[in-house]
This record gives structure tokens, C-alpha cells and sequence, in this order.
């Protein structure tokens, strides 16, 4: 069992000043968001958004004086500049904000990744994450080297769902990200405990997904998924702006209220100008495995129509089974553990839509934005 706590993490802390003041970081409250999971140890700094640069020193002054700690096996310390969260909130008319420093995207994030998706929901409960995973999984049985990134830092569901809660091990200064079952993974639920609430601002969320890219050794891939959070927030604002997507999947279930916020979702990425490889409806049928009658909870082919309607394509129906929930909650998705099933062949289908569309948009590549 771990003896790292909170207290001896805040008391080594107790020694990094900051140079203004000469009082410590602790003594300025500077330390937000502490969490320690045996040995693994998240925060951030919050700091000056105009004094960023130059306190990434201190940032890593502090990295250092928790790593010597006993019993630490890992570290994640993200600057944050509580008054720059308003830097990604939309303008009037719903454009993105745009931002004064260069960083040129996924080749500085993620440089061995050849390509970003993001599978995106406007609310949450439609199975985004689930679609994300199961995703992932048909990709890597075509061939491709995949990787996923768990971007939702309030209710990470990864660690869980790929049923492996190992500890991240660190070379050098990046971590390692989890290997399970041919896929390579990072979220910030094998860094906290999973009952831990991240009460985190949105610039500390957003600095915490760029550590995840930027500090973790993902290695050569064809494919990173980023699962996101539900909505348009800072935490998707995040990814489509800063990182180079080559594309998006939008997840919906059939009904007109989860549409209407799919729709959203859609929006946002175009005003980003990241290409939105198709909509995906989820839990679009029941068929019970007593009679074989088939029912449709929530209506049937609205996202399809919806694709039609928006000019996107449809990439495919994935059906309400228990099965599906069962497998997920378990830690063996159903296309690793009966890959031959109808219901893994629907995300494989799925994975196919996404393949192809990724070589279309390939020949027109998405511009990189550059924000700072």
C-alpha cells in the first residue's frame, strides 16, 4: 500500500518559492486540484497567463520535488491561468476565439500519431464511450496501430471499460501509456482513484488533455481516438483547436432531443474547420433474444436521415443489447470478446466508414489552426 498522501505532497511543495514573492506555492494557494492514487500524484499551477513561459521552470521544480517523494511512482503537473478561461468561450456569433501564440497541433502533441479522430456525442448517455472503445478495437483488427485518449477528465469510464487499471510506468520524462489487448491507452483515471471528483477549472482541464498528448510516449500509430466528453465545451474546444484532427465521428441515439444536440456537436466542428467523418447511431434497435421481435425504443433512422439532411455520411447503426453493456462494464468489449458476433460486426462496419473516410479527407488535408 502506498504512504504518499496529500499532506507529504503539500509539505515538499512547501519548499518551491515563487520568485516574485519569495513565498511558496502553497503558502499562494497556487496548488489546485491535488490528487493522489497510490503513488500517482495530478495537479496544477495556477498562474498568470501572461507569465506562462517563464514559469514552466517552477512547474518543473515542482515535478521534481514530488517525484524524489518516496513511494512516488508518477507525476502530472499542468500549469493553469484561471483568467484565461474565457480564451476558448465562443465569440457572438459562435466562432471560436482566436488566440495570439503558435502551437502547431498534433505534430507537436503526438508527433509518431499519423492521424486524430474524435468521437464526440453533444449529450451525454447516448454510448459515445462505448462507440469509442469497441471503435478502437475494429480498427486495430484491420490493421491499423491504434491508440485511445480518455479526454474526459470529470468522468473518465476508460480504465474501467478496458478492464485494466494499471499504473502508468514513466521513461525519462513521459509516461508510458497502458497496452491492452493490442491497443495502447491513457486517461486520467489510472492517475486518480475512481471515486476522486476532478474539481478542476476548465483551463486546468485543458492543460491536463495537452499533458496527455504532449508527455505520454504513444509511439508510432496510425490511429489515436480521442473519446470526449459530452457537449461543446472548453475540454472539446481543446482538441479541435490545438490538436490536428483528421476527423470527427458524431454519436447519436435515434430520438429528435439527442439529435438536436448532435447537431451541435456537428457545428462546432465545422466552425473549426475539423472534417466530421459521419454520424453514427447508437442503440437504433432492440431484438429480443426470446422471439427474435425486433423493437425500436427510441425511434429508428434519425441519425441517418439526419446525415442525409447535413450532408454527412452515415457510417452506421449499432443495436441496444445487453451484451454490448455487459462486455463494456466488464472490461472485454464485444469485439475483443466474441469478434465474430453481429454486434461486433456493427462497429466493424463502422471502423470501415471511418477508414475510408480518413483516406477522402486524406486528400484534402484539414488545415491546422494555431492557437496558444
Amino acid at each position: 500500500m502506498s504512504i504518499l498522501s496529500k499532506e507529504m505532497v503539500l509539505e515538499a511543495l512547501g519548499q518551491i518559492t515563487e520568485e516574485g514573492s519569495g513565498k511558496s506555492v502553497v503558502e499562494l494557494d497556487m496548488v489546485k486540484g491535488l490528487a493522489v492514487k497510490e503513488g500517482k500524484v495530478a495537479f496544477a499551477i495556477e498562474i498568470d497567463a501572461a507569465r506562462a513561459q517563464e514559469m514552466e521552470p517552477m512547474r518543473k521544480a515542482c515535478e521534481d520535488v514530488v517525484k524524489a517523494l518516496p513511494d512516488c511512482k508518477s507525476v502530472t503537473v499542468v500549469l493553469t491561468a484561471h483568467s484565461d478561461a474565457g480564451a476558448a468561450a465562443p465569440k457572438g456569433n459562435g466562432q471560436a476565439a482566436p488566440h495570439a501564440a503558435a502551437v502547431s497541433g498534433a505534430d507537436v502533441f503526438a508527433p509518431g500519431v499519423k492521424q486524430i479522430i474524435a468521437v464526440a456525442s453533444g449529450k451525454g448517455g447516448v454510448g459515445k464511450s462505448t462507440l469509442a472503445v469497441n471503435l478502437a478495437y475494429a480498427l486495430a483488427a484491420q490493421g491499423k496501430r491504434i491508440g485511445i485518449l480518455d479526454a474526459d477528465i470529470y468522468g473518465p469510464s476508460l480504465p474501467r471499460m478496458l478492464g485494466s487499471n494499471k499504473q502508468p510506468e514513466v521513461t525519462g520524462s513521459k509516461m508510458n501509456p497502458i497496452a491492452v489487448n493490442g491497443i495502447v491507452a491513457m486517461s486520467i483515471g489510472y492517475l486518480v482513484d475512481e471515486d476522486t471528483a476532478m474539481i478542476w477549472r476548465g483551463p486546468m482541464v485543458m492543460s491536463a488533455l495537452e499533458q496527455m498528448l504532449r508527455d505520454v510516449n504513444w509511439g508510432e500509430l496510425d490511429i489515436l481516438v480521442v473519446d470526449m466528453p459530452p457537449g461543446t465545451g472548453d475540454a472539446q474546444l481543446t482538441m479541435a483547436q490545438r490538436v490536428s484532427l483528421a476527423g470527427a465521428v458524431v454519436v447519436s441515439t435515434p430520438q429528435d432531443i439527442a439529435l438536436i444536440d448532435a447537431r451541435k456537436g456537428l457545428n462546432m466542428f465545422r466552425k473549426v474547420d475539423v472534417p466530421v467523418l459521419g454520424f453514427v447511431e447508437n442503440m437504433s434497435y432492440y431484438v429480443c433474444p426470446n422471439c427474435g421481435d425486433r423493437a425500436e425504443i427510441f425511434g429508428h433512422g434519425g441519425a441517418r436521415e439526419a446525415a442525409a439532411n447535413l450532408g454527412i455520411d452515415f457510417l452506421g447503426e449499432i443495436p441496444l443489447d445487453v451484451k454490448i453493456r455487459e462486455t463494456s462494464d466488464a472490461g472485454q468489449p464485444i469485439v475483443i470478446s466474441d469478434p465474430d458476433s453481429p454486434l461486433a460486426k456493427a462497429y466493424t462496419d463502422v471502423a470501415r466508414g471511418v477508414i475510408e473516410g480518413l483516406e477522402k479527407s486524406s486528400a484534402k488535408p484539414a488545415p491546422k489552426i494555431s492557437v496558444g
